[in-house]
């Protein structure tokens, strides 16, 4: 956990715009209340490189069972969106939030991103987890930055009403800033960060409206990715009992 910790301090709070409070730059760590909960996937290579330990964490996320959360603080996501409903919608189905994702950035390639779904996908069937979920960041905390990005996946990727929700009213910033007919698809798909696109390859949808995080200096929205909706060829490629880089 704390490597973890301190692989998002570094990240979130050196390399990005994120605001550490005393705490975490005393500790040089991003610690919540959620951490203690949740099991910590870790990518680490132990390839020489000048500059850098021997053997070091490179990639990480955090998951959040859903009978975990139930029995704790909930999960995360609920700080931004309302997600209850969508959860009472499909109570027969177990949600897995996903969440903390970063990379180191000299290891922001497709092998570390391969490693960390494919340890997430280990986990999902490990734990017959039915529907992923979590909030995915757009860097800077003003919308209209993002106005394209943000007004293409409302348009094209928004989920319909039975895997829709709602980010939290008070807290909410509408995305629908621009017109569909006003949209070039090929260039809002590049103006969106890799890991969103990820996603979306994945099958993912997101919910209604964004959330701006002043802490993290990020605009948040939700990602539903129940795994009914994975695109096959992905399950095709990490193989169906999570094989293709197993140890």
């Amino acid at each position: 956990m704390k490597k973890a910790q301190k692989l998002r301090y570094k990240v979130f709070f050196e390399e990005m715009s994120a605001q550490p409070n005393v705490m975490a730059r005393l500790a040089r760590r991003d610690v919540d209340i959620f951490d203690q909960v949740c099991d910590h996937l870790l990518v680490r290579d132990a390839t020489p490189r000048p500059g850098f330990l021997k053997k070091r964490t490179v990639g990480t996320y955090r998951l959040l069972r859903q009978d975990v959360a139930e029995r704790n603080f909930g999960f995360y996501t609920q700080g931004e969106f309302d997600i209850q409903p969508l959860i009472a919608r499909h109570a027969h189905l177990n949600f897995l939030e996903l969440g903390r994702s970063c990379v180191l950035a000299p290891w922001r390639d497709r092998r570390t991103v391969e490693l960390l779904w494919h340890g997430i996908w280990a986990y999902v069937l490990a734990h017959k987890a039915d529907v992923m979920l979590g909030c995915a960041s757009l860097e800077g905390s003003d919308p209209a930055e993002h106005q394209l990005a943000l007004s293409y996946l409302h348009h094209f990727h928004r989920a319909p009403e039975a895997w829709r929700a709602e980010a939290l009213p008070e807290r909410r910033a509408d995305i629908a800033l621009l017109d569909k007919d006003q949209i070039d698809p090929k260039r809002a798909l590049r103006a969106l960060p890799p890991l969103i696109k990820g996603y979306l390859r994945l099958g993912a949808m997101i919910g209604d409206g964004a959330v701006t995080d002043r802490q993290f200096g990020t605009t948040d929205i939700l990602i539903v990715l129940p795994r009914a909706f994975i695109n096959p060829r992905y399950i095709q490629y990490y193989g169906a009992e999570a094989t293709r880089h197993a140890a």
